[in-house]
């Protein structure tokens, strides 16, 4: 019971709560469905209906409508339509949508317009003539409001015919009545709605439909010197009245048109035709014929210049004009058709409009009709007004120009040639091969390049089969080498036509020998010998001829010297006969010639002057002895001195270094002069003496050192025990007494004096002593047993004398009283100075007073190893 009670209080207070909410949370958002039964849509308030204004409920503004109906007239934005727009009756629906709101469960609304029929608000009475031909029966309605609506169906009352809306009049005749009847809107009314009209029509005049004429006043006037204007009418009322000029009375309609023509001239002349209306209220008819008379033109003895001719290259480019100038007859200014034709492949007819202006007609003539080389004719067939209707056939004979387009020259597969020239000679150059180049003739413009350089250089020409020739002045030919010469343009000097060339050929330019850079250069010479000239500056000549004359010590006529060039330098052999004196003569250079080319320069001041040097005597010298250890040089030979130079044969042109190292040869000396003369050679024989080295005699190097032995003891060891010589050193050593102690592992060196020769060896007796040769059994052999390393300098170090020379292999092993080896001692490593050497953990290394073993190995003659201990006190 309380869990029931308890519910039901939830509830009560869910529905208070929900009663407490605002209402538009579950209200219609766009408002209820509206409607309006509209049946005098004329009323002027309809133009403006708030569909806002007929939704139901509370509509949240600022949405938007949609025409469902498709009706027209509404504004969709504001919802307000004009009733006046829609053309029919009948029931239209809109619809309104809200704007988002949060909570609305129904967003749109409708609104039903129900419009009854209208009919319209007709005048009711409408007057026309029936010249207007057609009549809209709805214009009779007074539409300031509005008119009538569109569905509506239109009848002749008369008749019960239905009929259009737009009906014809011009063959009604009285008064008319005619009812407009649209549907019902059953809202308003169960009956159709009807509106009436009375039309009253009366007949218009009829003037007639005129028949304009058209003459050729010159030619063609004869039958109409009486012309019936009533013929140039159809269907015209009678009983008009004609006017205009000729025409004398009321009921005059005759002309004569020769008669005007020849008065009045040329031009056109209108002539009216009025009729009045005798029904009601409807103006007069009038129809008009107009009469043109045209004059014929003559334009014989005209002329026509169609501009311009032009060359091929201009073709695409090209505009083209005429111009016709009038003959004797004078043209009137203004308008005229010209119709002309253009002869050739791409030519034609054309009708084209200009302006006669004082006798002058300017036009353009279309490229199209010129489209290659060759010549055109421009014929005028035909001229006529613009302004008239080509009556009369005008006068044009004779009436044509031509026009020219020339081909341009052309230079293709012309082949440009021209023989080789010296510097600054005329070059003469020819072509031929220009197989598309007409005779006649033609300037060029050509440039040179190379090693000789001109632009824009003209030259006029005369062409024949293809072939002609011009001249390139010397001026232009100043540099040697090749110049090329290009034809770069040629111009018909007829038809004025220039193309461009691209013809070239090559210019071979021989040089001048540079008489400004050539030397001759001799050095001085002695007697007897080749006098070389050095000919230099000579360019990139490679064949030459110098033309030579001597002069002072030694003369000669003039010579000449064939040169082999190389690099711009040649070299030639005065001949000896020409040279018979010593002292100074001069060569002068008087001319150089290329023989490749024949070309040649005068020389001046080209010369140079040298000595004819004696020679001296052969020097006088004898043959010579020397000892090889000396390594006697040439420095050394008799006779000395720079002038004298030593040879190694009686040829030989080069002298020996002053350090050449004399042998035993025959060699050659030559006397030098100041002037660098050279004598003939001596012969001298050079003698080298050498000794032998000693020699050791087997196991002579062997010694012991306990017999104190001495260099004495060394020489007799070898086969020159008297001669022999002992040093400490083999180069710049000291020479040793014989008295000298031997020294264990030193090294001697022994030479042996000859004493025939005086000489001593150049090689030497090289050995290496040793001090170990001892024989045990003759030497006693005492063991230390103590010694004091306590730095008097007496007894410091333990060593055993004398043990080097008799066991040289011996081994030493000390140790303390526990077993630890304290030293190990050989023949390289005999003190022991009281330290450990051998084992680490003892301190500082410094052996405590006390007793130590030793163990020596002797290591010879099979004797066993000795143990014994010393004593050791600091």
């Amino acid at each position: 019971m309380v869990k029931n009670y308890t519910n039901f209080l939830h509830f009560v207070l869910f529905f208070i709560f929900l009663s407490l909410l605002p209402s538009q949370i579950y209200a219609q958002c766009a408002g209820t469905d509206g409607s309006k039964v509209i049946c005098d849509i004329d009323n002027p308030i309809y133009d403006s209906i708030s569909l806002f204004s007929l939704l139901g409920g509370t509509p949240t503004p600022g949405g938007t409508w949609s025409d469902d109906s498709g009706s027209k007239g509404l504004n969709i934005t504001t919802g307000v339509l004009n009733g006046h727009l829609i053309r029919n009756g009948g029931t239209y629906q809109y619809t309104y949508t809200a704007p988002a709101v949060a909570g609305c469960t129904v967003k749109t609304s409708k609104v039903l317009i129900t419009i009854g029929a209208f009919s319209g608000n007709p005048s009711p009475y409408a007057t026309k003539c029936s010249d207007e031909r057609t009549f809209n029966l709805f214009s009779a309605f007074n539409s300031t409001v509005m008119g009538p609506h569109l569905n509506g169906t239109w009848r002749n009352t008369l008749t019960g015919d239905i009929v259009s809306s737009t009906i014809s009049i011009s063959a009604m005749r009285g008064n008319y009545q005619f009812t407009y009847t649209v549907p019902p809107v059953l809202a308003c009314s169960a009956v159709p709605m009807s509106s009436t009209i009375i039309l009253s029509v009366f007949r218009a005049p009829e003037s007639g439909i005129a028949a304009d004429l058209t003459l050729c006043g010159t030619t063609d006037l004869a039958p109409y010197t009486d012309l019936d204007l009533d013929t140039r009418l159809t269907g015209a009322d009678p009983g008009g009245r004609w006017r205009g000029l000729g025409i004398t009375s009321a009921s005059d309609h005759n002309i004569n048109l020769q008669e005007l023509f020849d008065t009045y001239g040329a031009g056109e002349y209108t002539y009216s035709y009025t009729v009045s209306s005798d029904d009601g209220p409807c103006p007069d008819a009038t129809s008009n014929v107009l009469i043109t008379l045209e004059k014929r033109l003559d334009f014989t003895g005209a002329k026509i210049v169609v501009n311009s001719d032009i060359c091929e290259n201009e073709i695409p480019t090209a505009v083209y004009s005429a111009t016709i100038t009038q003959g004797p007859e004078v043209i009137p200014n203004g308008e005229y058709k010209v119709t002309f034709n253009v002869s050739g492949p791409n030519g034609g007819s054309e009708t084209i409009t200009a302006n006669f202006v004082n006798g002058v007609m300017s036009f353009p003539v279309k490229s199209s009709y010129f489209r290659q080389v060759g010549k055109f004719i421009v014929n005028v067939t035909g001229i006529a007004a613009t302004a008239g209707k080509q009556a009369c056939i005008n006068i044009v004979n004779n009436l044509s120009d031509d026009l020219n387009i020339y081909p341009l020259p052309h230079l293709d597969g012309a082949v440009v040639t021209a023989s080789p020239i010296c510097q600054n000679k005329d070059a003469s150059i020819q072509f031929s091969g220009a197989s598309q180049l007409s005779d006649g003739n033609y300037d060029i413009i050509y440039n040179i390049t190379g090693d000789n350089f001109a632009t824009a250089q003209t030259a006029n020409i005369t062409v024949s089969g293809g072939s002609s020739g011009f001249v390139i002045p010397g001026t232009l030919n100043v540099k040697s080498g090749v110049s090329t010469i290009t034809i770069i343009k040629i111009t018909n000097t007829v038809t004025g036509c220039t193309n461009v060339a691209n013809t070239q050929g090559n210019l071979i330019i021989n040089p001048l020998p540079n008489a400004a850079t050539v030397k001759v250069l001799i050095n001085d010479v002695c007697f007897s010998d080749p006098v070389s000239v050095a000919v230099s500056g000579l360019g990139n000549l490679t064949d030459a001829t110098l033309s030579y004359t001597l002069s002072d010590g030694n003369s000669s006529t003039l010579q000449t010297a064939i040169l082999t060039v190389v690099n711009g330098n040649a070299s030639f052999i005065i001949p000896s006969a020409l040279l018979l004196n010593t002292g100074s003569t001069t060569i002068s250079a008087i001319n150089l010639k290329n023989n490749s080319t024949t070309c040649d320069v005068n020389l001046s001041n080209v010369s140079d002057s040298f000595l004819i040097n004696p020679v001296p005597a052969a020097p006088v010298a004898g043959n010579q002895e020397f000892c090889k250890v000396d390594r006697a040089t040439i420095a050394n030979l008799l006779p000395g001195g720079s002038q004298y130079k030593w040879y190694i044969s009686a040829t030989a042109t080069t002298a020996l270094a002053d350090n050449y190292v004399l042998k035993s040869e025959n060699l050659y000396v030559r006397e030098t002069s100041a002037a660098n003369c050279t004598s003939l050679p001596t012969m001298i024989s050079v003698l080298v003496n050498d000794t032998p080295a000693p020699i050791l005699n087997p196991g002579g190097q062997n010694f012991c050192g306990l017999a104190n032995p001495t260099i004495a003891n060394l020489s007799n060891a070898t086969n020159v025990p008297s001669t022999v010589a002992w040093y400490d050193s083999e180069n710049n050593g000291n020479l040793l007494a014989s008295t000298t102690l031997l020294v264990d592992k030193a090294t001697y060196y022994g030479f042996d004096l000859s004493t025939v020769t005086d000489c001593i060896s150049d090689n030497n007796l090289e050995v290496k002593v040793s001090l170990t040769d001892c024989d045990v059994s003759q030497y006693a052999f005492f063991i230390p047993d103590g010694f004091s390393p306590n730095g008097d300098n007496v007894n410091d170090t333990f060593r055993i004398p004398d043990i080097e020379y008799l066991y040289p292999d011996y081994t030493l092993e000390i140790f303390n009283r526990y077993g630890n080896v304290m030293f190990k001692g050989n023949i390289n490593k005999p003190n022991w100075d009281g330290r450990n050497s051998e084992a680490a953990g003892f301190g500082d290394g410094i052996a405590p007073n006390g007793v130590y073993f030793y163990i020596i190995n002797f290591n010879k003659d099979s004797r066993p190893p000795q143990q014994g201990r010393l004593y050791l006190n600091r």
